[in-house]
């Protein structure tokens, strides 16, 4: 037998709601825009609604709505909207271009597009506040009893009862004695042996219970289950790991067996590091064969010609689950024995004239796109660091090698936040540690472009950390 749930039909029924109300003033927008240009008679404007509606859809079916859940800001659901347009605009005005649909005189298309966003924000804070009212009114019948006091139910009791609007509303807790970490307005109701009375005199009000006994408890958490599956009460079981893990958990399922992860990585999953491996490949011969070729070229006649040696430099990193491959670059120092122990500083006297430029321009990373089609390298990822400074900064930060559990990259989240260049001090190579974490948890295609964006612009205008 199937099981039936709810809570996903009625995120369904807001998803619907909200993506029939987006499409109806996206289209009504555009009608307005083409009304305002004196295009609205002709038949083609159909033709273009049709394209802008499947665009939209395309752009926003996948995360693109948020307002339904419980812990949520407005602030997100509008960064939400405003990402969704982003994405719009750039698809929408391409393809209305290149089929040569109707598209409104300039002016009036911005104008149509900032409307759009205003519209579309204000409609969707307008059902976020009609759902947050609806939360509030059944919050009478949406009563939560914790069994066990531990640390986590603690919390717990504050993510469900510091937000009223999110629909819960806390009886009490149960547990062997009281437990001062509870505050008053969350009553002491008695022992775990008194939970089934206690549901049984109140059984319209309850209807969630989180359970964090341990599981030497079980011949009294047993009975609780089972009366909760037959009296329609949702019974959660609390994992009790907050006395050893500080950190933000993920849930899997592996087979049957529950398991909690401390890192949520998108790449992973097999379809996410196909796609991203793709385009690392696709991506890098594009490049390897048009524009490196000249560069390759021009850059070898100067190096040559500035100082001698080699043109290409060769340095151990650590890559993937730490393993070591050489890193390849355009030679931007003179040779010395101190490439694999120093970071290159502001005023290195290694540098020289040419290689300052290479640097400031990232024109010496260049020959990394080699790495990457040889799959050592991504194009985005954390960005590779020499041996010696992998064994010395795993021992000083924590969490260094987290780092690790992706390919490294030729650019990375870290390096278009701030966190390029020389590490001065500890806190900056922690800063850049924190940012490439961040990176590995909220990996999307999206972020890669954003990313690869970020770095060109950033290269075009120079960056000054880039030395």
């Amino acid at each position: 037998m199937n099981k039936i749930d709810y809570q996903e039909r009625y995120d369904a029924l807001v998803k619907t709601i909200v993506m029939a109300g987006d499409l109806l003033i996206c289209n009504l927008l555009f009608h307005g825009a083409c009304c305002l240009d004196g295009l609205s008679s002709q038949s083609s404007e159909l033709q273009s609604q049709l394209l802008l509606t499947a665009v939209y859809f395309g752009c926003t079916i996948k995360g693109g709505i948020i307002l339904h859940k419980k812990k949520v800001r407005n602030f997100q659901i509008v960064g939400v909207v405003l990402r969704n347009l982003f994405y719009f605009s750039i698809a929408a005005t391409l393809l209305l271009k290149a089929g040569d649909f109707i598209l409104p005189a300039r002016n009036l298309y911005i104008a149509y597009l900032l409307s759009l966003f205003v519209a579309i924000s204000c409609f969707r804070l307008c059902v976020r506040f009609l759902i947050k009212f609806y939360w509030k009114r059944i919050r009478h019948r949406n009563g939560v009893v914790f069994v066990g006091s531990t640390e986590n139910n603690v919390t717990l009791y504050h993510e469900l009862a510091d937000d009223p609007s999110i629909g819960y509303w806390v009886c009490g807790y149960f547990d062997a004695l009281p437990n001062g970490s509870f505050p008053p307005e969350c009553p002491y109701l008695g022992t775990p042996q008194d939970v089934i009375p206690y549901l049984e005199k109140h059984k319209a009000d309850v209807r969630n219970l989180y359970c964090c006994l341990p599981s030497s408890k079980k011949d009294e958490i047993l009975p609780i289950i089972k009366y909760c599956e037959n009296h329609v009460v949702r019974f959660f079981s609390v994992p009790n790991v907050r006395n050893y893990l500080y950190h933000q958990v993920h849930f899997t399922m592996m087979g049957s067996v529950p398991c909690l992860s401390l890192h949520q990585e998108p790449l992973s999953w097999i379809e996410n590091r196909f796609l991203k491996r793709t385009f690392d490949i696709v991506f890098s011969l594009a490049f390897l064969c048009t524009l490196f070729i000249p560069i390759l070229i021009l850059v070898t006649i100067i190096t040559k010609l500035t100082m001698p040696g080699p043109v290409f430099f060769r340095q151990k990193r650590n890559g993937i689950n730490g393993k070591e491959f050489y890193c390849l670059k355009f030679r931007s120092m003179k040779v010395n024995a101190d490439a694999d122990r120093l970071q290159a500083t502001k005023d290195d006297p290694r540098k020289t004239k040419w290689g300052e430029i290479m640097r400031h321009t990232n024109i010496d990373e260049l020959p990394q796109f080699i790495n990457v089609l040889l799959g050592d390298m991504s194009v985005v990822g954390p960005r590779p660091h020499m041996v010696k400074h992998t064994e010395e900064y795993s021992k000083l930060i924590d969490k260094y090698m987290v780092r690790h559990f992706v390919k490294p990259g030729i650019t990375g989240w870290s390096q278009v936040t701030g966190f390029r260049g020389e590490t001065k001090e500890l806190k900056d190579m922690e800063g850049r540690i924190r940012g490439d974490i961040w990176y590995i948890e909220h990996w999307s295609f999206g972020l890669d472009l954003y990313i690869i964006y970020k770095t060109i612009a950033n290269a075009l205008h120079g960056d000054k950390e880039a030395y």
